[in-house]
Order: structure tokens, then sequence, then C-alpha cells
């Protein structure tokens, strides 16, 4: 993936030259289009940076931004162990035909004096919200001065971070902000663990138990699709699927697809309803989930 001859992107750190590349590139008349990630980049950001680069063309501009994020970490989370590898994400990004990578500093993010934070309230609520609660107002936050810098583009996302999905796609309607924001079907191993920077931290005993997260889902749709409406029976299907193989479990939920509120019980037909988890395997978090009642929700 990383090869030599591909193009180094354009690497650029301070926020004014970022918003100065994004600019020219419109006074061109290409199209911008911005893949926000924390670094430490796999498959699943690849792609991400495909979708991106089809949306805009190849006269577009792709820009991917780096940065760990230190406002959406909780006291007792992972920020001083989340993987920096900078000159293998541009390689990485140099593969994918990315133009730029915009790798700001936590002071240039967060300049000192520093006071503004964007709330989005009840989609931020459930779910991550629950033992995370300042997770997603960092993610709003940091996302929202990305897309204030970028200007008018599209923005790719992936949909394993469901609930971040929908935060930001709130913020940006409810802000007025010119941006089009795009989720991506979540992008898998060939044992169907979701790809995330996290993976990295288990043990190959570990990874092998992380199995048991996306099994427990196809199991959840599969019952879904013999024509089981039931919640209750929809989560339990999930929680006896974990049960043995993690350490933990932040929650096993099941909400209606957009607004993250809770359904009705049973199930309407036609209704679209995200399943999500969020374990423990020894320290590490993991996410995933499903969409019940649409294809592109389907496990493989």
């Amino acid at each position: 993936m990383d090869r030599p001859t591909d193009p180094l992107p354009a690497v650029v750190h301070a926020p004014e030259a970022f918003r100065a590349a994004c600019d020219q590139a419109r006074a061109q008349g290409r199209r911008v289009a911005l893949v926000p990630t924390m670094g430490a980049l796999h498959h699943g950001h690849i792609a991400l940076m495909t979708e991106a680069r089809r949306r805009v063309g190849p006269d577009g501009l792709v820009a991917v931004s780096v940065f760990v994020n230190p406002t959406q970490f909780g006291p007792n989370e992972d920020l001083a162990r989340y993987p920096r590898e900078l000159d293998a994400d541009v390689a990485r990004c140099a593969a994918a035909g990315v133009d730029a990578v915009f790798a700001p500093s936590a002071g240039a993010m967060y300049p000192p004096g520093d006071q503004t934070r964007v709330r989005v309230a009840e989609l931020a609520g459930p779910m991550c919200g629950l033992t995370r609660p300042t997770h997603f107002e960092g993610v709003a936050t940091v996302v929202t001065r990305l897309f204030a810098l970028a200007g008018p583009c599209v923005a790719v996302f992936g949909r394993k971070d469901y609930q971040q999905l929908r935060v930001i796609s709130r913020l940006a309607r409810d802000l007025f902000l010119p941006v089009e924001v795009v989720g991506l079907g979540t992008v898998r191993e060939p044992d169907g663990l979701a790809l995330s920077s996290r993976n990295r931290y288990l043990s190959p005993l570990d990874r092998a138990r992380a199995t048991a997260i996306p099994a427990s889902l196809r199991a959840a749709r599969a019952l879904y699709a013999r024509g089981e409406r039931s919640v209750i029976a929809l989560l339990d299907v999930v929680s006896q699927g974990l049960a043995g193989s993690v350490d933990s479990v932040d929650y096993i939920d099941l909400r209606d697809a957009d607004e993250l509120t809770l359904p009705a019980t049973p199930l309407p037909d036609g209704a679209r309803a995200v399943l999500a988890v969020a374990v423990k395997i020894g320290a590490t978090r993991l996410i995933d989930n499903t969409v019940l009642g649409e294809p592109d929700g389907t496990l493989h």
C-alpha cells in the first residue's frame, strides 16, 4: 500500500494554510472533499478517501485531517497511548491519491484563550454519551472547526461510529454549514470485525474474542429477517452472543436510526433501527452496529 513512487500529498500544519488551500482549489473550479481522522490509518480510512475522490472527481481536492483531538477523550481514556504515526499516515494517503494532509497541533486547533464548544443535545445523550458524557462535545467542536476551515465541501465519515455520524450530520444542518456529510458503510476484516485503529491494542487471544461482536449482530439480523420485531428479543440475542467473550459491556442498545430515540416495540415493519454495542475486551473499548431495516446495514 505504501509505494515509494506515490507522490506525497502536501502536508500543512497551520489552520490558515489549510483554509487557503481549500479556498484556492474552489477558486480554480475544483470541488473539495474532507476526510477527518485521528490518524493510525487503516483500510477503513482508505475506503473513505476513495469515496471522497469519487464524490469530487479526478480534478477535485481530497484532503485528510490527521489530529488526535484531546477534547473528545475523557479522564482515564487512551489519549496518551493513542497511536501517532504521521509519516506512515502521509504515505498511506499518498497511496490513496490524497492531495493534502492537514496535521495541526493541539495548540493550533485550541489556541490560548479558547472558550468555545459545540454541543448537540439529544443525539449525544444515549449510547456512548452515557459513559462518555463529554465525548461528543469534543467531537462536535473539532469537526465544526474543521468544517469552518475547509469551507464548502463534502465530508466523508464511517458508519462504524454511527452515533458520531448522526451528531455531525445534525450539527452541519443546525448551523447551516455548507457541508454535505456522507456516511460510508463499515469496512470489516474477513472474520467480520470492524476495522478500528484500536484493534492493534488487542492480543491475539483478545482479537479472537472480539469476533463475538459482529457475530452477535449477525445473529440479531438473522432473527430480524425471520420476522422477530420484539426489541427485548433482539437485544437478548446480542447479549447472549457477547456473554463469555467480552470483559464488560458499556451498552447494548436499539434506537431509531435517525433520531436515536427509543423505538416502539414491537418494531413496526419498515422501521429503521440501529442496533449498537460498546464493549471492552481487556482495556480496549470497541464499538459496532448494524441498521435493521436497510440492506446497507448488512454484516458480511
